[in-house]
């Protein structure tokens, strides 16, 4: 009887979870930006400046001003924007450069204008390995 009830049970979080994840993200509301993915070369030799595709969606084309980034919490590290071709999906092109070697959670955000104001978006991650 415990063992039906526990398949029930994980049965009924596995349906919520799936559920939650096939619902549809609203579009992007006029103006703003949200960041996709971004991808790297692997790996990433440190001292260098490396090209970092990001993706993004955007509710019209709005100027993207610069992108910034955090490695494992240390940061942000901002460089300049470059190549903004607007999609659906859009991306840009920044020339990313680390100084330290080592294994690291990336995160990066962008900011942009939006009604007068500079707003950043919300952070996107990936795992990078920096060496020599």
């Amino acid at each position: 009887m415990k063992l039906t009830s526990k398949a029930f049970a994980a049965g009924v979080v596995l349906f919520m979870i799936c559920s939650c994840a096939s619902v549809p993200v609203e579009p992007p509301a006029p103006g703003e930006l949200r960041l996709l993915s971004m991808s790297l070369p692997e790996p990433i030799r440190a001292n260098i400046h490396h090209p970092v595709t990001v993706k993004f969606e955007a509710g019209g084309d709005p100027e993207i001003k610069r992108a910034c980034f955090y490695l494992s919490g240390d940061g942000p590290y901002c460089f300049k924007v470059t190549d903004v071709h607007y999609g659906p999906p859009g991306s840009f092109t920044v020339m990313f450069r680390s100084t330290r070697r080592g294994s690291y959670q990336i995160e990066c955000y962008a900011e942009y204008i939006r009604d007068g104001r500079t707003w950043p978006t919300k952070l996107i991650s990936s795992q990078i390995t920096v060496i020599y």
